[in-house]
């Protein structure tokens, strides 16, 4: 295992930073490239990293300048071949991604999926599995996928207040509120002692040349 200290990351499409920091509490070195300059300006400082406005497809970084360029909860909004292109030219040798999705093998999980479906009002979710397949066919790389399952307990606040945080998902009027209904009826179809558990699992696709 390598000096963590000694890693230049690119963080692409890093939002507020929270995951920037913690590649940076780790001792790694992170440019977290951010095109949106509110999200920009809201991200805590951190000595360790340093903000870049750019887009995954033009992150205005030299050749060959980060060791490693990851996407983290984030590829599906830029799963193009130009983005993979660019991921490859700044990166002297590694590609990443990491992507949490439910798994509704689990009954409360797909029930409390079912419901998000009916509400949903773009299709982030297909996009995210569009981006998936799209990063396991990078191109002249050896790809590797690992998956690290998790649970989620949750009492019937933590489910409302989940949904509510997904961009995605109505927060006001009508359907927000049946958004809401659906959401208690699976909760307290499946709920023991006033939680359920939500069932996770994280996508870890590295590609390496």
């Amino acid at each position: 295992m390598g000096d963590p200290g000694l890693l230049e990351i690119a963080d692409i499409g890093a939002g507020t930073g929270i995951s920037a920091r913690l590649f940076a509490d780790r001792g790694a070195h992170v440019i977290a490239v951010e095109p949106n300059a509110e999200m920009r300006a809201a991200a805590t400082d951190h000595p360790r990293i340093d903000w870049q406005a750019g887009t995954a497809d033009d992150t205005q970084l030299p050749d060959a300048s980060v060791d490693i360029v990851v996407a983290c909860q984030a590829f599906h909004w830029f799963a193009t071949p130009l983005t993979m292109s660019e991921f490859r030219r700044i990166a002297r040798r590694r590609a990443a991604m990491m992507q949490y999705e439910r798994d509704e093998r689990d009954p409360f999980t797909k029930a409390y999926g079912d419901v998000v479906r009916a509400h949903a009002r773009d299709d982030t979710e297909t996009m995210r599995l569009h981006g998936l397949a799209t990063f396991a066919h990078f191109p002249k790389a050896r790809i590797t996928r690992s998956a690290f399952p998790s649970v989620q307990k949750l009492d019937l606040d933590g489910v409302l207040g989940r949904a509510a945080s997904a961009s995605y998902l109505p927060t006001s009027g009508p359907e927000a509120s049946s958004l809401r209904r659906g959401l208690q009826t699976a909760f307290e179809q499946y709920e023991q002692s006033g939680e359920v558990e939500l069932a996770m699992v994280t996508f870890v696709l590295v590609a390496d040349w």
